[in-house]
């Protein structure tokens, strides 16, 4: 299985969510790897990188290894989001993404991400800028609607599709759900029915039965899996497996896990330097321990712990443990 998206095809149709604070150049690196078909950046400022300051460039990082690799930019100018998807793009953005879903506070205040829903007007100006300023596949992510008196998707995704946007990522929540309830999938159909650009669904997408049901239900082109991959960069790669041959590809083995934690944690002191890096990965050890015995008295340790070597001995006695009493 393949998806094309313009000018660029994707070896499969499962695509790494941007998740600010999470998709990171070692998270990245690790979930292409494993097989993503797709990875998208963390959701970038177009006015930061216009100003280009170092850790926004940073979130950029990743082009040539991870290709094709693709940009998520955020805000409500459209004359800024060109300036800046052409920045994207002499970055090395195969693809550039158009971030119209976010709901945090934050940045819906800036009438920016979900925000966008609102006005189709706006919408449509900021589509035609970025798509007339670069040669390269915009696409756009967006939520089914700002609540349930508006789920303009289909609406928008129409307008998009005039606008020349390339694909249509759609997460089944409004923005006032955020992450609550349950993501719409058969809306998404939907959006899907009402263009002709390929369409990705997003939302509760947490394992490979559940990548086949948002398909065969909205009919959509692809998947895009987000929270679920989190402890999980791998997690995308079976997807994809799976809907490529429908076999379910086994469970990762304990010390197979060791070895990616460590790797992703030493991957985070070199990207980020000692200090930032220790305290950026602390939540993803988190995620990663999940469900084992000890897990909570570990991370309350590991959160308090200052010494990259400490914390590495104190994943190899968890894991190994874990391991020992897994393979007995």
């Amino acid at each position: 299985m393949t998806l094309r998206i313009g000018s660029v095809t994707l070896d499969n149709p499962v695509i790494l969510a941007p998740m600010s604070g999470v998709t990171d150049l070692p998270f990245r690196r690790l979930a292409k790897r494993f097989g993503a078909g797709l990875v998208v950046s963390e959701m970038i400022a177009s006015q930061a990188l216009i100003h280009a300051n170092r850790r926004t460039l940073s979130m950029s990082h990743g082009a040539e290894e991870m290709a094709p690799l693709s940009i998520q930019l955020a805000g409500c100018e459209p004359g800024v989001m060109a300036e800046a998807a052409k920045l994207a793009r002499d970055r090395g953005a195969a693809i550039v993404d158009l971030n119209f879903g976010c709901p945090a506070k934050k940045v819906v205040n800036d009438m920016a991400g979900s925000a966008l829903m609102r006005d189709e007007s706006k919408a449509a100006r900021i589509f035609t800028a970025v798509v007339g300023a670069v040669e390269v596949p915009v696409t756009v992510k967006m939520r089914t609607g700002w609540d349930d008196d508006c789920r303009n998707a289909p609406r928008l995704a129409r307008i998009a599709e005039d606008c020349g946007i390339k694909l249509l990522t759609v997460h089944g929540r409004t923005r006032k759900q955020r992450y609550a309830g349950h993501a719409d999938w058969d809306f998404i159909g939907e959006v899907k029915d009402s263009v002709s650009v390929p369409v990705v669904a997003n939302g509760d997408v947490t394992d490979c039965a559940a990548a086949s049901e948002i398909l065969r239900r909205s009919g959509a082109d692809g998947v895009m899996i987000g929270r679920a991959a989190c402890g999980r960069p791998w997690l995308p790669g079976h997807v994809a497996a799976f809907l490529a041959s429908g076999e379910m590809p086994p469970e990762l083995s304990l010390p197979d896990r060791l070895v990616i934690v460590l790797e992703h944690y030493e991957a985070m002191l070199s990207h980020y330097g000692t200090n930032r890096g220790l305290h950026n990965a602390r939540k993803h050890l988190g995620w990663y321990t999940l469900g084992l015995p000890g897990a909570a008295r570990f991370r309350k340790r590991i959160f308090r712990l200052t010494d990259p070597a400490a914390v590495i001995a104190a994943l190899r006695k968890l894991f190994g443990a874990r391991a020992y009493a897994y393979a007995t």
